[in-house]
């Protein structure tokens, strides 16, 4: 019986922050809020999947929410003069039932995010680019931009065969038993024509000290 967890809950609020923060409120209306966030947090990953989208924070005050946006295109959200944008706040305006606040923000560096790299590995192999390349190509780049270290699980019917199995690639350091450590993971599915092929990223990015939460 497999005895894992995610480095991101395991480092919450020790070196990670979570990525919905609200103010206090009642058990039905913190559960209806929660809900309606999860809903709308699935409906944008689906909306813009493929388009650069890293990850999404909300921030919960007592008159509206504010969402951040993090992408590594801002275009696609923003779109032209800002249609897409203003379009996009109605949406979850309705989802949410309050007032929004949208920023959309710049990925730095693309390379360096864990669900980027996984989401890029997951559309080369639905691409039926030959696994051991696209991963090759993921380790390059993540090390080229500076990561310490990286760590690339492929599982299903990698090639077509009959039999599913996991292979893991590795370069540099993943300390994923220390908790100052600066994980970055992420999960994506590559829809083949032979089943479903899921892609895991471990990026190390360095230490984080003095109580300095990165999210």
């Amino acid at each position: 019986m497999g005895q894992k967890t995610s480095p991101i809950a395991n480092r919450l609020g020790i070196s990670k922050a979570h990525h919905t923060t609200s103010c206090p409120a009642g058990k039905k209306q913190y559960k209806d809020e929660l809900q309606a966030e999860m809903k709308l947090r699935n409906l944008l990953i689906n909306k813009f999947k493929g388009q650069g989208l890293e990850k999404i924070l909300m921030e919960r005050t007592a008159n509206n929410v504010h969402v951040i946006m993090y992408c590594s295109r801002p275009g696609v959200i923003i779109g032209k003069k800002g249609t897409d944008a203003d379009n996009l706040k109605k949406l979850m305006e309705s989802k949410l039932g309050t007032s929004v606040h949208l920023s959309v923000r710049e990925v730095k560096n693309p390379d360096l995010s864990a669900n980027l790299q996984a989401e890029v590995v997951a559309s080369q192999l639905e691409k039926r680019v030959q696994f051991r390349k696209a991963v090759k190509r993921a380790i390059q780049s993540a090390m080229r931009a500076g990561a310490l270290g990286i760590k690339v699980t492929v599982s299903g019917r990698l090639s077509g065969a009959e039999i599913a199995r996991s292979e893991t690639y590795k370069e540099g350091r993943v300390p994923l038993h220390t908790f100052r450590a600066d994980i970055d993971y992420a999960l994506a599915e590559a829809h083949t024509t032979y089943g479903v092929i899921g892609v895991k990223v471990w990026i190390y990015r360095g230490d984080v000290f003095d109580s300095e939460l990165v999210s």
